[in-house]
């Protein structure tokens, strides 16, 4: 699928600033739509939408269709009338550049329970709501039995729950393609172990084998993720019609999807059950393109981008190219001394491409700069200052606004697309990474904070925008 040059930003919206100690989907983001906007952007990147189980993680979901409460606007729900300003007298003082999950939980989920509640007694919104169920009940039904022994809180609380967001949320897209941003959502390839679909559709998983990456740059002992690996065989015989529908739902909700772990598709990373780390796993056959094809024979053209990096061999390449799915670089992999490091350079890129500056799983470009924080278990000081000298050599820089630098050698690229985290806009340090693969605690918090976005940030990115052509 043929993707229009373009540049775009990367930012979850738990990380948008507000007083309730995590980003929603209402007024602020809106207000970062109108910033895109005004910058020349084209493209709002996320991370998945999902609640959240172990560590936080957006790629650790309870379910593959549902929404994050935690995001649901609690200025939309003044405005609708189903709290009021005394409800939230009592609100902690959440800190301005981080989430506590824990704290915003127990602070947030009873506000959402007694919207609830005023929502049911008030009869209003009783044809939306039954439409909306009907609608979803596919997935629906069985994530708000799997949510509601989980938690204490009633099935038609949960219904709610998901009715609200996903009517903020498509009334934010609405909002972002009325301006000419599209939304990039992101499909982790997994579920995890602890979530509905596994719990409501167990025939579709191995319970031998659970999901990992090998050592690879990030980690010298690899990445286990834990995640049941699928039973692809059982999946093709029933059509993969769970991939379809989980497609189908996803591209209503967004307008591109970065499908991570794209490799997994062709061969997969599986690691026996209750290993401590992922080095003792094994390669294994995933679908290849027979998912592909079906999908594509269901849904029509795919606006799907491949994260293909890491170790790619050229059946992975084969698949991505047959269906025309561009592929991800980034930059900060490009200044090695070892030759793969090329294939990251912007004299090599293909048109066909997605370049980013960093991922959310890599340090900021600042703090990769003055630190190497979170590589360092692969690269030494001295290669991490022989990295330094090759990039100020290629980008033609001091290094004194190395995330400018970094910035404007992807938007003069012929790469189609352009795609830069916040935080390089912003030029933060090693404390604004979102997370450190390996690492168990402590990530998926970031948030900027209000006042840090400014006006001149949006004029230099639309200056580059349009001296680029995006």
């Amino acid at each position: 699928m043929k993707f229009a040059r373009s540049s775009g930003i990367l930012l979850h919206p738990t990380s948008l600033p507000g007083p309730n100690g995590i980003g929603e989907i209402g007024p602020s983001a809106r207000k970062w739509v109108d910033f895109l906007a005004g910058a020349g952007q084209k493209i709002w990147q996320i991370l998945p939408l999902g609640p959240t189980g172990f560590g936080d993680s957006p790629y650790q979901s309870f379910s593959g269709f549902a929404g994050n409460p935690l995001m649901i606007s609690l200025d939309r729900l003044l405005e609708q009338g189903y709290l009021k300003d005394t409800d939230l007298a009592g609100r902690p003082g959440f800190p301005a550049d981080r989430v506590h999950f824990g704290a915003v939980m127990q602070w947030k989920f009873p506000l959402l329970t007694l919207a609830a509640d005023r929502f049911c007694q008030s009869g209003r919104e009783r044809d939306a709501f039954t439409e909306f169920q009907a609608a979803h009940s596919g997935w629906l039904d069985g994530y708000v039995k799997f949510m509601a022994a989980k938690q204490p809180y009633p099935e038609v609380v949960q219904r709610y729950w998901q009715f609200e967001f996903f009517r903020q949320w498509m009334d934010l897209k609405r909002y972002a393609n009325d301006r000419e941003i599209r939304i990039m959502g992101d499909m982790p390839i997994y579920v995890s172990g602890d979530s509905a679909d596994h719990a409501s559709r167990p025939e579709m998983f191995r319970e031998d084998f659970v999901s990992g990456v090998p050592p690879d740059y990030f980690s010298a002992t690899g990445q286990l993720w834990g995640n049941p690996v699928y039973d692809w065989d059982a999946m093709a015989r029933a059509g993969f019609q769970w991939w379809v529908d989980r497609f189908r739902h996803t591209l209503a909700m967004v307008d591109l999807v970065r499908l991570d772990h794209f490799r997994g598709f062709e061969a997969f990373w599986q690691v026996p059950a209750g290993s401590a780390t992922a080095i003792d796993g094994e390669w294994a056959s995933g679908p290849g393109a027979s998912l592909f094809r079906v999908l594509e024979s269901r849904l029509g053209p795919l606006p799907i981008i491949a994260e293909n990096l890491g170790v790619i061999t050229p059946e992975v390449e084969a698949i991505r190219m047959q269906f025309g799915f561009p592929g991800m670089t980034v930059l900060q992999f490009a200044f090695g001394a070892d030759a793969s490091s090329s294939i990251f350079r912007p004299h090599n890129y293909p048109r066909e491409v997605v370049a980013y500056t960093g991922t959310h799983d890599n340090d900021t470009t600042v703090g990769w700069w003055n630190s190497g924080a979170g590589i360092e278990t692969t690269l030494s000081a001295g290669q991490l200052q022989q990295e330094h000298e090759i990039a100020c050599r290629y980008l033609r820089c001091d290094g004194r606004e190395i995330h400018w630098s970094f910035i404007e050698a992807i938007s003069a690229s012929v790469a189609d697309t352009v795609l830069i985290p916040l935080q390089d806009v912003l030029g933060l340090g090693s404390e604004a990474r979102m997370n450190l693969p390996g690492r168990s605690d402590g990530n998926w918090q970031w948030r900027f904070e209000k006042g840090m976005v400014k006006s001149s940030h949006a004029a230099r990115l639309k200056e580059l925008a349009e001296l680029y052509g995006r």
